[in-house]
Order: C-alpha cells, then sequence, then structure tokens
C-alpha cells in the first residue's frame, strides 16, 4: 500500500525542541508561532503533517491559561490546518513541580502540574482541535538519586503516578510515561516495565516509547546490569542487534501508548538543563544507527507482523537540535519523509 491510502498513524511534528535546551547560556528558544508556520509549510509529495504535540511550558504554553488564552491557541493552531496531538506536563523542579519520588510537597507539585496539563488537554479537545493524544510524564528524578533507595523511591513514583491516574481519569486522558536514561526508575527499560507493573493501570497509563531514547536502554547507560548489548557493540552485527532489539520491544510494546520517530547514533547527549539522554540526530545523519523505517516495526507491530494500532498519531522528536537546523524549512521536509516512510511501512486505512 501507498501512503496516500494509509490514514493513519496521523503524522505529527513536537514543538517542544524549540524549548528543551534553550536558554540561558545555550541558544534563545524558539516562538511557537514560528515553529507552527514551518510544520505546516513542510511538504513531500503532497502529504504535510497533520499535527503537533505541545509542551505545556511558556513561552508556548502558559500552564495557567485563562479560556481566551486557550481558545487563541486553538486557533493559531487550526488556521495553519493542523491539530493537537499529546501534551508534555512540565512536572520536573526548574518547570514548577517536583520530584515523583521527593518529600510530599514536592509529590503534589508533580500532580498539580499533571492537573493543570489535563485540564488545557481537555479544554482544546472540546474545541475541537485536539481528536486524539497523551500526557507525557516521567519521575522528574535523577537515577543518582533514585539509586540511593531503590526500592522505596520506586514505591513512592508508583504511588504518585497512581495518584496522577486518578487525575487523567477525571479528566478523560490517558498519561505515558517516557523512558529515557536520565529520569530515576526509568532508566532502564527492566525498571521502567516494574515501574509500569507497579502502577498496573493499563488503561490510564502506558508508555511513550521513543526511538532515540530506547536505543540507549539496549547499551545500559545508566544501568549496565541491564544492558542487552555489549558497549562496543559492533553495529554491522545486525543480527544480533535485531534479536536483542526484539527482546526490547516485547518487553514494552504492550504498554506503548505513545510513539516518537527518531535517530541516535549510540551515544549520549545533553544541552542547557538538559541531563544527557539519548542523542537525537537528523534522520540520514550518517552516524546514526537505526533503519528507521524497520525499527519503528518492531514496536508499531507485534511479534506475528499484526499491526497493534495502539497510537493514533506518531510525533517526530528531535531535541537539542541546533536552532539554526531547527529554523531551515529543509529539515522538516526530511523530517516529514521520514515518518510518511514509517506510514507507509506500517500504516493503515481509515477501514482498518
Amino acid at each position: 500500500m501507498t501512503s496516500s491510502s494509509h490514514i493513519y498513524p496521523k503524522l505529527h511534528n513536537a514543538a517542544w525542541p524549540g524549548l528543551v535546551g534553550k536558554g540561558g547560556d545555550g541558544e534563545p528558544p524558539i516562538e511557537l508561532e514560528t515553529l507552527l508556520d514551518l510544520t505546516a509549510s513542510a511538504k513531500v509529495d503532497g502529504i504535510r503533517f497533520d499535527g503537533i504535540d505541545l509542551f505545556v511550558f511558556d513561552p508556548h504554553v502558559d500552564i495557567d491559561s485563562s479560556e481566551e488564552q486557550i481558545q487563541a491557541l486553538a486557533e493559531k493552531v487550526a488556521a495553519r490546518g493542523l491539530v493537537v496531538g499529546t501534551l508534555v506536563a512540565p512536572v520536573w523542579p526548574p518547570t514548577g513541580g517536583g520530584s515523583a519520588m521527593g518529600e510530599q510537597a514536592e509529590r503534589d507539585q508533580f500532580l498539580q502540574q499533571v492537573e493543570k496539563t489535563c485540564r488545557i488537554a481537555a479544554d482544546l479537545r472540546s474545541l475541537g482541535v485536539r481528536p486524539y493524544g497523551c500526557i507525557r510524564i516521567d519521575s522528574a528524578s535523577s537515577p543518582s538519586l533514585w539509586t540511593e533507595d531503590p526500592d522505596n523511591n520506586q514505591r513512592q513514583i508508583a504511588d504518585t503516578f497512581r495518584r496522577a491516574c486518578d487525575i487523567a481519569e477525571k479528566h478523560g486522558e490517558r498519561l505515558a510515561a517516557e523512558g529515557e536514561i536520565c529520569w530515576g526508575g526509568m532508566h532502564s527499560w527492566r525498571r521502567m516495565v516494574e515501574l509500569l507493573e507497579m502502577v498496573d493501570r493499563p488503561q490510564t497509563l502506558g508508555f511513550q516509547a521513543d526511538m532515540a531514547h530506547t536505543l540507549l536502554y539496549l547499551l545500559g547507560h545508566n544501568a549496565p546490569e541491564d544492558a542487552l548489548l555489549e558497549t562496543d557493540h559492533d553495529w554491522q552485527n545486525i543480527e544480533l542487534f535485531y534479536a536483542k532489539y526484539q527482546e526490547l520491544t516485547d518487553a514494552l510494546r504492550p504498554w506503548t501508548i505513545d510513539f516518537h520517530v527518531a535517530q541516535n547514533d549510540a551515544t549520549v547527549f545533553g544541552s542547557g538543563s538538559h541531563d544527557k539522554t539519548g542523542r537525537h540526530c537528523l534522520p540520514d545523519d550518517p552516524s546514526g544507527k537505526l533503519d528507521i523505517p524497520k525499527a519503528a516495526g518492531y514496536w508499531l507491530r507485534d511479534r506475528t507482523g499484526k499491526l497493534t494500532k495502539a497510537c493514533q498519531h506518531i510525533c517526530w522528536d528531535g531535541c537539542m537540535f541546533p536552532n539554526e537546523i531547527m529554523l531551515n524549512p529543509a529539515t522538516w521536509n526530511n523530517v516529514l519523509a521520514s515518518m510518511i516512510s514509517v506510514r507507509d511501512a506500517h500504516g493503515w486505512s481509515v477501514d482498518g
């Protein structure tokens, strides 16, 4: 089948790379309007992005937005022929949140940010510009602090996430926990699965799989005991790589409800206040280790090759790219072409 006959998954860009790793002594943030324009203008063989995923944080989206401000946001998105998908809740201490395994006051701050993000998400849904999507969270805690008391800290995170589920359900939302090597209790694939099982709310809490971050799970960064590949893995050994990739995706795929298409060169990178995590590369980076459409299939199809159809949209994530790259329209045509290749390989029609 060709892309013209594939309606799903919808193709989204992400706005948060205009904020994450920006500011301070680094490069300035990129305005939301600029990112919306770049997203709406990208076009490959007549195909455009369907929507954008947002970070609920200034200067993009004020978490205390009034109804009028949310209405204005909806109009900005709709005017460009786009919709909104997943929203990132600003759960970290520097953005008004708190550690999910911290003191009660910190956990209350975490949950307050989830509550406010769910409110905005529900409002955007009621305004008709958000037909699908989740609320993205993590533990807002470092692996180093988590290792000081792993069992208790994991229990605390699970308890906080359960309370976050109560909030999400009240607003008719689902939560997607994004596993990254920089988040305590979520820094290894085994610990990520353990946490999801401890929360045990599969109808409300799932996993957000990012292809760049999950590649680092294989190498055991910050969790060498859970590595599936040697740190000096020979990347020409494709057979071994995909055997281990299958093991990784089999463990996390049943929980996956949100998916980020990305490229990674098997290294870590941090920028600004963001801790080192899986480096995002451009789709055609010669150092990239992933055959993007092939690797995406391990997440979007089960072991028998059947489409899971668990994600109504997929999103490109290119965090911590230099502004020069992000402001180049050619970047987004390149990204869109990669997204289309994933949908060509793993998409479906409106009739299923």
